[in-house]
């Protein structure tokens, strides 16, 4: 019997929603802020608390356990070396979501899953690729500036 089980299911079996919850966690831990849709962060947000209380513990035991759902060494080591120190004190409450209204195409809740206290880390991988960008438009302008005089030379 399934009494008392409250586990949205998503239309996905059993492994094909563990799968997506791991990804979408690893996500997270990658980026610091997901976009998905909103049934999704309420689904995968107990799961990746509970890989942050995990990390917080810190010993081998922990790290062995979150990497029984997060594949990737790279995340998990991301995970007990940033993330985790910054909610030392905290007890809970690691995940925000922050509601953006109906998706296009199919009328789907979106939502963003972000970690509290990482606000501002996406912004700055963004302004560095402005900056690059603003960088390679510079070079092409000049390249561009170049060939016309040489056809006007010519």
């Amino acid at each position: 019997m399934r009494h008392r089980k409250t586990v949205a299911k998503l239309n996905r079996t059993a492994s094909h929603r563990k799968a997506m919850f791991s990804n979408l966690a690893m996500q997270l831990f990658e980026h610091k802020k997901i976009r998905t849709t909103k049934s999704k962060a309420k689904a995968v947000r107990p799961f990746v608390e509970r890989l942050i209380t995990f990390a917080k513990k810190g010993d081998l035991a922990s790290r062995r356990q979150v990497l029984k759902t997060v594949r990737d060494k790279k995340v998990v080591k991301e995970l007990f070396e940033e993330v985790a120190p910054t909610f030392e004190n905290r007890n809970g409450g690691y995940t925000r979501i922050v509601k953006l209204g109906q998706r296009l195409g199919d009328g789907a809740e979106l939502a963003y899953l972000e970690l509290v206290g990482f606000e501002g880390v996406r912004k700055e991988k963004k302004e560095k690729a402005s900056k690059k960008d603003a960088k390679k438009k510079k070079a092409a302008k000049e390249k561009t500036k170049e060939a016309v005089e040489e056809t006007s030379e010519e």
